[in-house]
């Protein structure tokens, strides 16, 4: 009785493993038509591959990941090195918002299987190190100098993605960011302004 228990199951799982199959064969030839008959019917909410992501997104995503990491790094010497509170505080601001928005970054470069840079670029790093090597009044100047630049190019590269950018999550990053950066500038030419 158990032996033929077992063998009813088995068969069953057997029929219903070979019935899956070929749904999932008829599945996958559907889509496949359906995306070479129209590129728009894949829902947008697909995962992205590396692969098909455009030039625009590759750049934008390489561009917006050494920034940010740029601006933490840029952030923590505001914190030991200024010496106006305003521009502590700018640091510590730049930190806080632009760690948040490294992290959604990796977030999305990991569900899309994209690398992202992992350090900043050589010009990048010489700003770094010019930086790091001022101290008070100097180097508030030259930090609020710095973030008031950064974050105009920042700005313009991230209306680009919103505008001209094709995967969506990027997309929306970029938009759902810019408010911040925007938010950032004016802080940066504040603090520039208070230790002319």
């Amino acid at each position: 009785m158990k032996n033929s228990i077992l063998t009813v199951f088995a068969a069953a799982m057997l029929i219903t493993g070979c019935k899956k199959s070929e749904s999932t064969a008829a599945d996958s030839r559907s889509i496949d038509s359906a995306i070479t008959k129209n590129d728009s019917a894949m829902p947008s909410n697909t995962t992205t591959s590396s692969d098909s992501l455009s030039d625009q997104d590759k750049k934008f995503a390489n561009t917006a990941a050494k920034g940010g990491m740029m601006e933490v790094m840029l952030g923590q010497l505001a914190e030991t090195n200024a010496s106006h509170p305003v521009v502590k505080a700018l640091g510590q601001m730049m930190v806080n918002d632009h760690t948040k928005a490294n992290d959604e970054l990796k977030q999305w470069a990991s569900k899309a299987g994209y690398t992202l840079p992992s350090a900043p670029d050589a010009d990048q790093q010489k700003k770094y190190d010019d930086l790091k090597a001022k101290k008070g009044a100097e180097f508030d100047r030259k930090y609020t100098e710095l973030m008031v630049d950064d974050h105009r190019e920042d700005i313009e590269v991230f209306k680009k993605e919103g505008a001209e950018g094709r995967e969506t999550s990027l997309k929306s990053f970029a938009n759902n960011t810019l408010p911040t950066l925007e938010h950032h500038l004016k802080e940066s030419e504040k603090a520039k302004n208070v230790v002319k």
